[in-house]
């Protein structure tokens, strides 16, 4: 099969990130970046065919095979629609969109040009969390009583080599703060269990770090089927932690990054069954890129769609509301 050339749109961390893991999978590589240093580092890291300054420059200089949108959630929207109409297929970093209204304008452009669009909420991809939702599916504790997620990460600790005041995550206009950008505990609740039936929310900044942005999310989420979910996402924490804790009947199911295992137990003891894993956080981006290659060869999108990025904007715009109006706020359609 002839080698695949993918443009990466944005060549910060997480866009050299899907450059090498790409050029791993033998696909060639260019790439676009308004800053030179970040177009030398690509180039360096994978041996890129070509650089630009631009979208609309790579894209009238040369033939792509697929288009990966690894820019701030700022400019997500205008640059998949521009890759879209050209009938390129897109692999868009999450979130879809800083807002909901401009989710669905992307969604439409999805429907309309019928260019694929696989979108990466990468923790779709981690092993142990699909073996926590086979657990869940198979009622492995009973009834689901509550579930806990915690995200918790200090700024400062993400990209040492930069300072976080420069990083997109510092900006309010870049799409940064703990909503967007942490909006994978939403989606892997939704992938989990559905669309709530209503939520409470605050969304604050509460710690020193210098942002304009959200640091401190909390929220309270309720199912019809009287499942509740809280969801607290930061950007102050030390240590890190990610982790979810699944109560049931008949016992919990609680999954960690660190140690990387999920832990089962069904007795009033501290008596837990762990299973252990030894992946890395890479893997999922690995897994990513091939679905992603698997796309280009005509496989359908059903990993996380554009129906899915969709959802967690729904439920980030209630999010909002929630916190602007300290109210509960009732969500249409909620299953379980």
């Amino acid at each position: 099969m002839a080698q695949k050339h993918i443009l990466i749109v944005g060549s910060g961390s997480v866009g050299k990130r899907h450059a090498r893991n790409l050029s791993m999978l033998g696909c060639s590589i260019s790439g676009v970046d308004p800053r030179e240093d970040r177009r030398r580092e690509l180039s360096e890291a994978v041996n890129a065919v070509n650089t630009y300054a631009t979208l609309d420059e790579a894209l009238a200089a040369e033939a792509f095979d697929g288009v990966v949108i690894a820019s701030p959630p700022k400019y997500h929207v205008d640059q998949a629609c521009t890759a879209l109409t050209r009938g390129l297929p897109v692999l868009l970093e999450k979130p879809v969109a800083p807002d909901l209204e401009s989710a669905l304008a992307l969604r439409r452009v999805v429907e309309s040009t019928g260019a694929p669009l696989l979108l990466g909420y990468t923790w779709r991809w981690w092993e142990p969390l699909q073996y926590v939702r086979e657990l869940l599916q198979r009622k492995t504790v009973g009834q689901l009583l509550s579930a806990g997620f915690i995200m918790s990460a200090h700024l400062a600790d993400w990209h040492p080599w930069e300072s976080y005041r420069d990083f997109f995550m510092s900006s309010k206009e870049l799409g940064g703060g703990a909503l967007l950008d942490e909006s994978h505990w939403i989606d892997v609740m939704l992938w989990f269990f559905g669309r709530p039936r209503q939520l409470f929310a605050r969304i604050d900044k509460i710690s020193s770090l210098d942002i304009e942005t959200d640091d401190n999310v909390d929220i309270m989420v309720e199912y019809t089927d009287g499942l509740r979910v809280t969801l607290h996402l930061d950007l102050y924490g030390r240590p890190h932690e990610k982790s979810i804790r699944l109560v049931g009947e008949e016992g919990t199911i609680y999954w960690t990054t660190e140690p990387n295992q999920i832990a089962l137990s069904k007795t009033m003891e501290k008596k837990w069954d762990v299973t252990e894993y030894s992946c890395e956080r890479n893997d999922m981006f690995v897994q990513l890129a091939k679905d992603f290659l698997e796309m280009l060869r005509g496989t359908p999108v059903n990993k996380c769609t554009i129906d899915d990025g969709v959802a967690v904007l729904e439920i980030i715009e209630a999010v909002r509301q929630s916190s602007r109006e300290q109210r509960m706020i009732a969500l249409a359609g909620g299953s379980r």
